[in-house]
């Protein structure tokens, strides 16, 4: 039985609503994928992997239950620290401990379909394990100055190692121009931090050649299924695309195609 108690609401994400705290657990409504993240984390506890909370069953408002992880979470506007290097390699070595954990999981085969637009064309880019894919510095926790859990699974999903990596320096390295970039991420050096991030992750070679060309097919995706999941969601979607998230893709499509080969010779020189 889930405990009850007083409710305080909590910061969520740009498309996470209701979320609560309860004493020492977290409530959130089911999401599309509850069943697989439910699932995921279960594993996670079962394989002893800390960096994660623990799924503990559904409350009475039929919300899922979640162990609460005490530490520091970065809020908006991002804190400077967020772009400390050494923070950054530990959320790396963070996701690569994760992506060994969950790799035993398997790739669920009674998944239902995503929603996306009829006709999105394919990546060719075969699924390895359940990535988070929404390591924002709102999703990790941190303690003593390194990253310890991982939080908000609620867009985890069937991905190759080197899509997590790609969503891993889309938010640290990071990509883009500087007048799209939150303050605390300008004036970085994103060609060396995504070559640490590279090493910290120990990203094979074949995956560091083809990792940009990666990222530039999954903006192109990107674009298409935030505008579909805006006209048919709503919600947070909608709100973030009337806010531009549109113009902010496709302003780091440009940057990417423009810095593609120095990113890729980083990568692997």
């Amino acid at each position: 039985m889930i405990d009850e108690g007083d409710e305080v609401p909590l910061l969520g994400g740009d498309v996470t609503e209701g979320l609560v705290r309860v004493g020492d657990t977290v409530r959130r409504p089911p999401g599309e994928r509850a069943e697989l993240v439910r699932d995921v984390l279960l594993h996670l506890e079962s394989v002893g992997f800390e960096g994660a909370p623990r799924f503990l069953g559904v409350d009475s408002a039929g919300r899922h239950a979640l162990s609460y992880i005490e530490g520091e979470v970065a809020g908006r506007p991002w804190p400077v620290w967020i772009a400390d290097e050494d923070r950054m390699l530990s959320v790396t070595r963070l996701v690569r401990a994760y992506d060994d954990a969950v790799e035993g999981f398997g790739i669920p085969t009674d998944l239902p379909p995503p929603i996306e637009p009829p006709g999105l064309p394919d990546l060719a880019d075969p699924a390895e394990l359940v990535g988070h894919q929404d390591i924002t510095p709102e999703n990790v926790v941190f303690r003593d100055g390194r990253a310890y859990a991982l939080i908000d699974f609620d867009l985890a999903r069937p991905v190759s190692r080197a899509r997590e990596v790609v969503n891993l320096m889309l938010w640290w390295a990071p990509f883009g121009a500087d007048a799209d970039l939150d303050p605390a991420m300008r004036g970085l050096d994103r060609a060396r931090r995504c070559r640490l991030i590279a090493d910290a992750y120990d990203l094979s070679l074949a995956d560091r050649k083809r990792l940009i060309g990666l990222a530039i097919g999954l903006g192109e995706r990107g674009w298409h299924l935030m505008k579909y999941r805006a006209e048919t969601l709503g919600g947070g979607w909608q709100r973030m695309w009337s806010e531009g998230v549109g113009d902010t893709i496709k302003h780091r499509q440009v940057w990417l195609e423009k810095n593609a080969d120095s990113l890729t010779a980083a990568l692997i020189s």
